[in-house]
């Protein structure tokens, strides 16, 4: 399946005594100086710990927070280089700045199978800017630059995508892992594919939902998302939040999709109350019933009755967004029914399921079956716009169908 990557895999590399320079994403959670979620930190590992297995000596990039091209104390990842070596399992060296003397005297230093991790790149306004001379810069810092950020390859970045037009680039293990399963998924899936949208509004995601008609036979749309394309239909939503200006939009993708041949899943009862509170009344009532006054806040059991039932005929299923306000119960029931059908079948074998995007996963985390998804992308932005058709700087920067003049 090597076919589907536009990149090298750490396959072709021979990183012995070589300074490897890791693109990664540490953008963790942190609480009081320490790392209170390791997902993307355990996500980076196995990269990691190959290079320095075969005699790499890796130094590693990454971004946190929004500093804004300035020094912020709060913002340094010398509190997450703990965090890191207890995830490796040996000892992550700091420089507090990732360019400069002290950085490249760092590299240097490096021994076989030793890790450094440097400062916040965002800390230097040339990153976000793709500044040349900070790409530049960043390159004499290596002899090989890997990206193993597919989080952060929708970012036009000089971390991400400057560096690799002066250094021999290839793709990480995260990174191949990503390509494979969004390949499994929209380029190469195993039919009839299916997706499921959830989302708060019609205008953060009609890219997504316009490519998603265009490759899949099913889609399901949730969340208050949904009530645009009801009230599209002429049904009253009650006071539940709805975009006016897109119903036009709703109808011609509802349009486009009937001639496209996908079936498009919207409820057909929902979950209502007058605000949104724990232990409020709620009501269960047909979409054709909402009462004035009321807000939809979930999917109600038929509905999330009817989109099981859809799953059950997929061979793959692409999940992005909750389908109700899932942080507050009763809210977090449609998206727990349906998340929980999702992990049985494909544990069971017979559905491979995708699933990405920040709310998503902790969705799936609470309904207790993102361990069972086939794959769970710790990107957020970068997964929501591959689902979009769109192209991603960090992925074009190390492809191998282009030509580069590289500096060593």
């Amino acid at each position: 399946m090597t076919d589907c990557l536009p990149f090298d895999t750490l396959d072709k590399l021979d990183p012995q005594g070589k300074r490897i320079l890791v693109r990664i994403d540490l953008n963790v959670p942190v609480k009081d100086g320490k790392v209170i979620d390791q997902t993307r930190i355990d996500r980076i590992v196995p990269t990691v710990r190959e290079l320095l297995e075969k005699g790499g000596r890796v130094i590693l990039l990454s971004h946190f927070d929004r500093p804004q091209g300035k020094f912020v104390p709060d913002m340094s990842l010398q509190p997450i280089a703990i965090a890191l070596a207890t995830a490796l399992g040996r000892p992550v060296s700091f420089v507090h700045d990732c360019i400069g003397e002290e950085a490249e005297a760092a590299t240097l230093l490096l021994k076989d199978g030793e890790v450094l991790l440097l400062e916040n790149t965002r800390f230097h306004p040339g990153e976000e800017k793709n500044c040349q001379d900070l790409s530049a810069s960043l390159a004499r810092l290596g002899d090989v630059y890997v990206n193993d950020a597919f989080s952060a390859a929708h970012r036009a970045h000089a971390s991400t995508a400057g560096v690799a037009e002066h250094l021999p680039s290839f793709g990480g293990r995260l990174m191949e892992a990503e390509l494979r399963a969004l390949y499994t998924a929209l380029e190469n899936p195993e039919r009839p594919v299916g997706a499921i949208i959830g989302g708060a509004k019609v205008s953060t995601k009609l890219a997504l939902l316009s490519n998603m008609i265009e490759k899949v036979d099913m889609l399901a749309i949730g969340g208050a998302m949904a009530n645009t394309f009801l009230a599209a239909q002429g049904i009253f939503v009650g006071l539940s939040l709805k975009e006016e200006e897109m119903f036009e939009t709703a109808q011609n993708i509802m349009k486009k999709a009937a001639e496209r041949q996908c079936d498009v899943v919207l409820p057909i009862d929902v979950v209502v109350a007058q605000e949104i509170l724990p232990n409020v009344q709620t009501h269960i009532v047909p979409v054709k019933a909402i009462p004035a006054g009321w807000m939809v806040l979930d999917i109600g059991p038929e509905t999330s009755a009817l989109i099981n039932k859809k799953l059950a005929d997929l061979k793959t299923l692409v999940w992005n967004g909750p389908l109700g306000i899932f942080e507050l119960p009763p809210f977090d029931a449609g998206t727990n029914a349906v998340a929980q059908e999702a992990g049985r079948l494909t544990t069971a074998g017979s559905l491979k399921t995708i699933a990405g995007g920040g709310d998503t996963v902790a969705a799936l985390r609470h309904a207790g079956a993102l361990h069972e998804m086939t794959y769970v992308s710790t990107a957020g932005g970068a997964f929501l716009e591959w689902l979009e058709g769109k192209i991603l700087p960090g992925l074009t920067a190390i492809s191998t169908t282009l030509e580069k003049t590289l500096s060593i």
